[in-house]
């Protein structure tokens, strides 16, 4: 009998096709990550981050499901830091944040708005001269 090269896929045995959400004892259950695990997880990746019944119940969708089964896998294999773990998962489930928009041009970008919606005020004639 040859080993498996990758553990399991953990929604194998669900009905993938029937079930979009998990509770947090189902999402343990099916990756073997224990509740605090996956508490601790939700801090270190802001990429997981489970949802809210109107109860307060939590739960994740099966996307978060297969992410977390990886991220175990990866911290399992004790060849990755946290932050190596976040960019492989980020690559692999085409999670990456977007860049953020330096300061400078946010503002350069704000002031060309206020200026050009100045401009369709004055066009409308609501427009005040200011007096100096």
């Amino acid at each position: 009998m040859s080993k498996n090269a990758s553990p399991p896929n953990p929604l194998k045995d669900e009905k993938p096709k029937d079930k979009l959400v998990f509770k947090v004892d189902e999402v343990c259950r099916l990756t073997g990550v224990d509740a605090a695990t996956l508490a601790a997880w939700e801090e270190d990746f802001p990429f997981l981050s489970a949802g809210l019944t109107g109860s307060g119940e939590k739960f994740f969708r099966r996307q978060d499901v297969a992410v977390i089964g990886r991220i175990r896998e990866l911290a399992a294999s004790n060849t990755l830091t946290k932050a190596g773990i976040k960019r492989r998962v980020e690559e692999e489930f085409g999670l990456a944040p977007a860049h953020a928009v330096p300061p400078e041009k946010l503002r350069k970008a704000l002031s060309n708005v206020r200026d050009e919606l100045q401009e369709i005020v004055s066009s409308l004639g609501g427009g005040r001269k200011k007096r100096a």
